[in-house]
């Protein structure tokens, strides 16, 4: 095993444990800072496969955009310390099924592709030519993902909001 392997699993390994904790902590600021982590992790990992502009857009994309968000709606809503309202018995059993045919489905993915032949694609991390991939429409262009990050942002905005409104409760006469 050389550094390089070393060093993602390592990442690996961070990204998988906050992402864990994220889901699994009663306190919904700590599950904010959490995902934050995993996703600050993520840009690790493109920080290390040499994909700086990823890496940046996943910063500023999601950790300073959605979970920021997700911070401030927190803050705003006055229940930062709170613990999270357990689960219902109804919804564990198909969260459960949910879960575990993600995984087997990943598990088979992965099982069945063929990485290897991938490996000998040249990947051009040139901005240029990143931006104009970005914004084409034509084949191999990512104009769709990139109005569906822009979808996300306008998403999580508006959630943020749902969350920051506070309910006036109805007065009686």
């Amino acid at each position: 095993m050389n550094v390089q392997e070393i060093i993602f699993y390592l990442i690996a390994a961070y990204i998988l444990g906050t992402g864990i904790m994220a889901v699994t902590t009663n306190r919904i600021f700590r599950a904010a800072i959490w995902l934050l982590f995993s996703l600050v992790g993520i840009a690790s990992l493109y920080f290390w496969m040499d994909l700086e502009f990823i890496a940046a857009i996943q910063i500023v994309v999601y950790v300073g955009g959605i979970v920021v968000l997700i911070i401030f709606s927190v803050f705003l809503t006055q229940k930062a310390g709170d613990e999270m309202p357990v689960a219902l018995k109804s919804r564990t059993l198909p969260a459960a099924f949910a879960s575990l045919f993600a995984l087997a489905f990943t598990a088979n993915i992965l099982l069945h592709h063929n990485f290897g032949s991938a490996s000998n694609v040249v990947f051009d991390p040139n901005m240029d030519k990143i931006g104009m991939a970005m914004l084409n429409t034509g084949d191999g262009g990512f104009i769709l993902p990139f109005e569906t990050v822009s979808m996300l942002l306008l998403a999580a905005l508006i959630g943020c909001i749902v969350i920051a409104m506070k309910i006036k409760k109805e007065e009686t006469q």
